[in-house]
C-alpha cells in the first residue's frame, strides 16, 4: 500500500471523529494491527463492520481499505485460498471503478488477490498472477510502495511457474530500481530473491542475499523474526550445515499459529531429521496441518503437506501412515490445476514405504491387546501400535476398538470409522453392541464427517441408544432444537447421565436456564452426578436466582457459604473476568467474587460496552488458567474466570476525562476523593501516553481513563467533583463529555482539549 495511504486514514479518521462515529474512527485505525498482529477474532468482526457502514456512508475508500486488510489477514498469515478466492476476485473488481481506482491502495487488490491464488494453487495460477501482477506493476513506478509488494508476488509467481533464473534476475532488477529512486527493498522482496537464488541451486548465494537483506524494513513486522529465521534454516540445511539450521529453525510453538510457514517448516524439517526428532507427535501435528487446510481451500499446501509427512513417516518406519498420505495425496490432485509430475511423486512416496522394512510387533498376534492395554500411556508411540494392530483390526472386537480410537487420535478418523463401521454395522448387529462401541464408533463417524452414516446407525439402535446417538451428531453440528429433542427422548427412556446432559447444555443454548437447571437440580438428591454436574447446576441456579439450589450444591461440595436465604453476595477474593467486547475480541475486567458463581465488576468500562462497573455477573467456576504451585506466584495471581451472563447490572455510568499527567500528591488526592465516594476509577493510558504543552510545544506524561458513577449519583456531581479537586493542578484535565451531559464549560474543555492534543 502506498504511504499516501496514512495520510488519507488520519484525515478519515478526523472526519469521522467530527461526525460522531468515534466508534468507527477507533476501529479504523486499528485494523491493519488486527491483519498483522494475528488478532483475527477482532478482524472478522470489525473489518466487515467497517465496510458495511462506509458502504451506507457511500465511502469507497474506506470500504476498499477495511475489504483489503481483511484479506491481508486471511490471505497473509492464516494462508486461505480458495474459500476466499470469490472475495479476493471482488475486491480486484472493485479496485478498477471509477470512484475507487484512484485510490493510492488500489493496486494492493491485485497483490493479495495473487497471495489468494498462491494459497489455492501456486503453480495452478502462475501464469495467471503474471499476467496481473504484471499489468500492475506497469501501472506503478518504484516510487510506490505497493511496487515492493507487487514485485515480491512476482517473484513468487516466476519461482512457482518454474523459472528459478528468471525469477532471480526478476528480484535482482527490482531491487536496482528501488535503489535508483534511493528508495531499499522491503525485506519480503529480498526474502523472495533468496528463495529464488536457493531454487535455481545456488546456496551460497542466498545465504549471502539473506544476510544483505536482513536490515531492510519488512512489510510485516510481526512476522519478520520467525520467517527470516526459518528461511535461514533452509538455506543452511541445503548447505548440508545440518546443525546451524537446527540451531536456526523456530520451534513449532512459534511457527504452530502462523499457516503460512507450515509448508516451508515442514521441508526444512525433512532436511534435518539427522538434528531433530521425528516422532509420531510430529506426524499428527501435520496432519492437523493438512485439516486446516482443507478447510481453508490450501490444495498445494495440502499435497505438499502430505509427501512431506510421508517420507518423514516412512523415516521412522510408520509405513501405514505413509501409504496413507500417499493415498491422501493422490486425492489432492484432483483440486489441482497444474498436475505434471505430481503422480511420480506419489509413485515414489509408495515405493519407499514398499522399500522400507516394518517394524516387528512387541509380542505374539494374539497377546497384542494385553500389550497395548499394558504400555505406558505417556511413552507409548500410538503410531506403531496402529501398524501392530492393523492386522486384527475387523476381526477382533478388542483390537478392533483399539486400533480405530488411536488412528482417530492420530488424525485419521475417517479411516478408523470405515474399518469399525465394518465390523459393527456391516458384519455384526450393532442392536447387539455394547453401549462403549456404540459410542466410540458415533463419535469416530461425527469426527470423519460421515453424517449419513451416524443417522444409519441410530436407525438400528434400540430407542434410547437412537436418540442418543442422533443427540451427539446435533450437539455437534450446534443444531440445538434437534439436540434438546433428541436428548429429551434418551432421558425419557432412561438414557442415563449423558441425556441429561446433552438436554440440560441444548436448552441452555436456546437460552433457557431455568428449565436446564430443572433438569439437572434431581442429581443433587440421587448422587447420580458426578462433581462437573454439581458445578453446572450452581451456574445455572445463579444464572436464574434460585439462591436455595445454588446453597445446597454448594454446601454438597463442601463449600463455606453463609446459611441465610436471597441472594449470595459475599466478599469472596480478586477475580478477573473475561468477558466479550463489541469488536469481537475479549476483555478481562478486574472483579470481586461474590459467591459461587457470581462476580461483581470493579473496573469502569468505555462506553459502548454491555456491562461496567458494578454490574454482577455470572462466571464459569472454572478456572481458565492453571492455579502456580509456587506458593509465592500464588499470592500475587488473580483466578480468570470466564463470563457467563448478566446477573444484575449495576447502572453505573462512565465518563471519560484525558489530559497531563498531576503530580504524585495531585494524584493521590484525585483517588482519594473518588474513593471516598465509591467512584471506581481506571487508567486506561500507558506510560507512553504523551500529550502536547501548548505553549512550548514540549511533549508531557499524559494520562486517561474513565469513571464510572452510581445511578443514585448525578452527572452534574461528577463534574463538581472533577473542577474541584483538580482546580489547582499546574495543567487542567478535560472530561468534555461529561461538560457537555450538563452544560457546564464545555467550551473550556474544547479549548483544553484543542491546546493539549487529547
Amino acid at each position: 500500500m502506498d504511504v499516501d495511504i496514512w495520510a488519507w486514514v488520519g484525515s478519515t479518521q478526523r472526519e469521522l471523529h467530527e461526525a460522531g462515529n468515534t466508534g468507527l474512527a477507533m476501529a479504523l485505525g486499528d485494523v491493519p494491527g488486527q491483519a498483522l498482529e494475528g488478532r483475527f477474532t477482532q478482524l472478522d468482526v470489525v473489518a466487515p463492520a467497517i465496510a458495511q457502514h462506509a458502504e451506507t456512508l457511500e465511502k469507497p475508500w474506506l470500504e476498499f481499505f477495511a475489504r483489503y486488510w481483511h484479506l491481508v489477514g486471511r490471505a497473509g498469515d492464516r494462508a486461505i485460498g480458495a474459500v476466499a478466492l470469490d472475495d479476493a476476485v471482488a475486491l480486484a473488481d472493485f479496485a478498477q471503478r471509477d470512484d475507487v481506482r484512484d485510490c493510492p491502495a488500489a493496486p494492493g487488490a491485485v497483490e493479495v488477490l495473487a497471495m489468494t491464488q498462491a494459497n489455492t494453487d501456486g503453480p495452478g495460477y502462475a501464469e495467471t498472477r503474471l499476467a496481473t501482477l504484471g499489468a500492475a506493476l506497469n501501472s506503478v513506478g518504484p516510487d510506490s510502495l505497493a511496487f515492493s509488494g507487487l514485485a515480491t508476488q512476482y517473484v513468487a509467481a516466476l519461482l512457482d511457474a518454474g523459472q528459478a533464473a528468471e525469477a532471480v534476475a526478476y528480484a535482482e532488477a527490482a531491487v536496482e530500481r528501488l535503489r535508483g529512486e534511493e528508495r531499499e527493498a522491503s525485506w519480503e522482496l529480498g526474502a523472495a530473491s533468496v528463495r529464488a537464488l536457493l531454487a535455481a541451486g545456488r546456496p551460497d548465494d542466498a545465504l549471502a542475499a539473506l544476510d544483505a537483506s536482513t536490515g531492510f524494513k519488512p512489510d510485516d513486522p510481526v512476522a519478520k523474526g520467525r520467517r527470516e529465521t526459518l528461511l535461514r534454516s533452509q538455506v543452511l540445511a541445503t548447505l548440508g550445515r545440518v546443525q546451524e539450521a537446527v540451531d536456526a529453525l523456530p520451534d513449532l510453538d512459534v511457527v504452530g499459529d502462523h499457516a503460512r510457514e507450515w509448508v516451508e517448516w515442514a521441508r526444512t524439517v525433512r532436511m534435518l531429521t539427522e538434528g531433530i526428532a521425528n516422532t509420531w507427535q510430529l506426524g499428527r501435528i501435520l496432519r492437523q496441518w493438512m485439516a486446516y487446510f482443507e478447510s481453508v481451500g490450501g490444495h498445494r499446501a495440502r499435497f505438499e503437506l502430505a509427501l512431506t509427512a510421508g517420507h518423514l513417516a516412512v523415516a521412522r518406519q510408520g509405513l501405514w501412515q505413509a501409504r496413507l498420505l500417499a493415498d491422501y495425496a493422490e486425492a489432492v490432485i484432483a483440486d489441482l490445476r497444474a498436475t505434471e509430475g505430481l503422480a511420480e511423486r506419489v509413485a515414489e512416496l509408495r515405493a519407499a514405504a514398499d522399500d522400507a522394512k516394518e517394524l516387528p510387533p512387541p509380542g505374539p498376534r494374539d497377546e497384542l491387546v494385553a500389550y497395548f492395554d499394558a504400555a505406558d500411556g505417556r511413552t507409548a508411540d500410538p503410531e506403531r501400535w496402529v501398524g501392530w494392530l492393523w492386522p486384527l483390526s475387523g476381526t477382533d472386537l478388542e483390537a478392533t476398538r483399539r486400533h480405530t480410537t488411536t488412528l482417530g487420535f492420530l488424525g485419521y478418523a475417517p479411516v478408523g470409522a470405515d474399518v469399525y463401521w465394518k465390523t459393527v454395522v456391516e458384519d455384526g448387529d450393532p442392536a447387539a453392541a455394547g453401549d462403549e462401541d456404540i459410542s466410540y464408533l458415533t463419535g469416530l463417524l461425527i469426527e470423519a464427517g460421515q453424517d449419513e452414516r451416524v443417522e444409519t446407525l441410530a436407525a438400528r439402535l434400540p430407542q434410547t441408544r437412537s436418540h442418543l446417538a442422533l443427540a451427539r451428531l446435533h450437539r455437534a453440528r450446534e443444531r440445538w432444537e434437534e439436540t434438546a429433542a433428541e436428548a429429551e427422548q434418551a432421558a425419557a427412556n432412561e438414557g442415563g447421565l449423558e441425556a441429561l446432559r446433552l438436554w440440560s447444555g441444548a436448552v441452555q443454548q436456546l437460552g433457557d436456564n431455568v428449565k436446564a437447571a430443572e433438569i439437572l437440580k434431581p442429581l443433587l438428591d440421587s448422587g447420580e452426578g458426578e462433581e462437573e454436574d454439581v458445578w453446572r447446576i450452581i451456574v445455572l441456579s445463579t444464572a436464574v436466582e434460585d439462591w436455595a439450589t445454588v446453597r445446597a450444591a454448594g454446601t454438597k461440595l463442601g463449600m463455606p457459604i453463609e446459611p441465610g436465604e436471597g441472594p449470595i453476595e459475599e466478599e469472596w477474593h480478586l477475580v478477573r473476568v473475561i468477558l466479550p467486547a463489541p469488536d469481537g475480541s475479549q476483555r478481562e475486567v478486574l472483579a470481586v467474587r461474590t459467591g459461587p458463581a457470581t462476580a461483581r465488576l470493579a473496573i469502569p468500562q468505555p462506553r459502548g460496552m454491555d456491562y461496567n462497573a458494578g454490574d454482577v455477573v455470572v462466571i464459569d467456576p472454572r478456572p481458565l488458567e492453571p492455579i502456580p504451585e509456587n506458593e509465592q506466584e500464588r499470592e500475587s495471581f488473580v483466578i480468570p474466570f470466564a463470563g457467563v451472563t448478566m446477573l444484575r447490572p449495576g447502572g453505573y455510568t462512565s465518563w471519560f476525562f484525558d489530559g497531563a499527567a498531576p503530580s504524585e500528591d495531585e494524584w493521590a488526592e484525585f483517588n482519594e476523593v473518588l474513593a471516598e465516594r465509591g467512584w471506581p476509577m481506571w487508567v486506561y493510558s500507558d506510560e507512553n501516553y504523551r500529550v502536547t504543552h501548548p505553549a512550548t510545544g514540549e511533549q508531557l506524561p499524559g494520562v486517561f481513563g474513565w469513571i464510572a458513577i452510581p445511578p443514585a449519583a448525578r452527572p452534574a456531581e461528577l463534574d463538581a467533583v472533577l473542577d474541584d479537586v483538580t482546580e489547582q493542578w499546574s495543567h487542567p484535565l478535560a472530561w468534555l463529555d461529561l461538560a457537555r451531559e450538563v452544560g457546564i464549560e464545555a467550551e473550556r474543555h474544547e479549548r483544553i482539549s484543542k491546546e493539549y492534543g487529547l
